[in-house]
């Protein structure tokens, strides 16, 4: 269902530590180097050219720096593009914006390195019962994904191949890309900062561990049993390892295809609706939550093409499952909640259990900054007449796509003035913020329409409490 674009392919990776550590501390030295003329030449500059120069320099080396993770694949590009996703609180927005690029690679491994890495996984008798397509469905920093047909029963299937090396080098490929980011002056290195760099080896280690995802692909698979609604890849656990993860091949159209923008409205707003409760499911049932939101990850099953009822949104890629602790989802359930009930103060107070709001902070910027965590929950919200009229088609049904909610919220707090006052959150709610951002566009590229508040009150509110709140309203 999905073309196959033309990939650049290389013969081999660069893993060895010395040979990658040698690229990356260049690539280092030379921004570093580049850095400093640049601060000696402004220094007698005007204030508003220094800063305009720097904004250029900071843009050039960004795309310097690009370019040399790029040269590398494997750990390093996959940092990179992490850091591009989480990294808006440390890293200025040119160098977030320019990590962002990594993402359009397609360099895949040549077919005869992925071999090898089959035979010595698989062996040659496991080898000998699949039958592989040679060209990669799908390539990313990590491994790639090729077609096969299991010879005996004619079962369809996929290979998630990890590159050689790449396991091994997260350690010393994530300490090099941070100490380039320091030499480069990219980034103050304090405590928050390396906080987080922690969460991302953290993060890495498991993108890395496929026998831990192929066993959350299985725990995920279950707990969807009986949903229709999603489709999870069976894992096969006899053409699986450490380094390859096999499982049914699920078919399915690309979240912003022609295919799928063809769809009714119903449909794709149903598709939405699925979209929304999964998150609340996975943030107020599971405690485990899918934090990559990249739309690679997922695909839509048309109901008349598979047979079936209504269509499927099939989930494909486990690998960025984070397990969270009650004692920080209780007070992010709660700030919830308090949004939805328009409880300002309770929002203010479960910012500051989070520890980004602070009980220090002036009493007009506290409100300003609960009001803006308020606005997020604006598809949320009772149909009360409050949203913008562009944001409600004829039905009274929230347009997810032309509400553009993502910018007013920004534009909002920008207008307020708070970021002089703005905490780095922890690095937990950076990761649900992203989840939370990517469900919303996932919504808004299907173009869906509906109000979401049904769907809340069933996870915030128990029977009894939600007919209360029917009888108060």
């Amino acid at each position: 269902m999905t073309s196959k674009k033309a990939r650049k392919s290389v013969s081999r990776i660069k893993t060895g530590s010395f040979e990658r550590r040698l690229s990356l501390t260049r690539a280092g030295l030379f921004a570093g180097t580049r850095m400093a003329t640049h601060m000696a030449t402004n220094l007698f500059s005007s204030r508003e050219k220094r800063e305009e120069r720097h904004r250029q320099m900071l843009s050039s080396q960004a795309r310097f720096l690009v370019d040399e993770l790029g040269k590398l694949k494997g750990s390093v590009v996959k940092i990179g593009q992490v850091m591009a996703l989480y990294g808006e609180h440390f890293l200025p927005a040119e160098v977030t914006e320019a990590l962002h690029t990594l993402e359009d690679q397609t360099t895949s491994l040549a077919w005869p390195s992925v071999e090898k890495v089959l035979a010595k996984e698989l062996g040659s008798e496991r080898l000998a019962q699949l039958d592989v397509d040679p060209e990669p469905i799908g390539s990313a920093s990590l491994g790639q994904v090729h077609r096969a047909v299991r010879r005996s029963d004619g079962l369809e299937i996929v290979l998630k191949v990890q590159y050689p090396g790449v396991d091994t080098a997260v350690d010393s490929d994530l300490n090099a890309v941070a100490q380039i980011l320091k030499v480069g002056r990219f980034v103050s290195m304090g405590p928050e900062f390396n906080e987080w760099l922690e969460e991302v080896r953290t993060m890495m280690h498991r993108e890395v561990d496929y026998a831990l995802e192929a066993r959350t692909t299985e725990h995920f698979r279950k707990m969807l049993e009986g949903d229709d609604r999603f489709v999870v890849p069976r894992v096969l656990p006899e053409y699986s390892t450490r380094h390859v993860m096999a499982s049914t091949f699920e078919p399915g159209w690309p979240v912003s295809s022609d295919k799928v923008a063809s769809l009714s409205l119903e449909r794709r707003s149903a598709l939405g609706r699925a979209a929304l409760e999964l998150f609340f499911r996975e943030l107020f049932e599971w405690g485990e939550i899918q934090t990559d939101p990249n739309f690679g990850n997922y695909r839509i099953r048309i109901a008349e093409e598979a047979g079936t009822e209504s269509d499927q949104i099939v989930l494909l890629d486990f690998g960025a499952v984070q397990q969270y602790p009650d004692s920080f989802l209780e007070p992010v359930r709660d700030m919830i909640r308090a949004s939805y009930e328009q409880d300002l103060e309770r929002v203010i107070e479960g910012g500051t259990k989070l520890h980004f709001m602070s009980e220090s902070w002036p009493e007009d910027v506290l409100r300003r900054f609960g009001e803006v965590c308020m606005s997020v929950l604006e598809p949320l919200a009772p149909a009360n007449g409050e949203w913008p009229e562009f944001a409600v088609n004829e039905q009274g049904q929230y347009r997810w796509k032309q509400s553009d909610l993502p910018s007013r919220v920004a534009r909002q707090a920008a207008r307020s003035a708070i970021s002089r006052y703005f905490r780095i959150p922890p690095k937990e709610f950076v990761f649900l913020n992203r989840k939370l951002i990517g469900v919303y566009t996932f919504i808004a590229v299907l173009r869906s329409e509906f109000n979401g508040e049904d769907l809340l009150q069933d996870y915030l509110y128990d029977s009894e409490e939600a007919a209360a709140r029917d009888v108060g309203d």
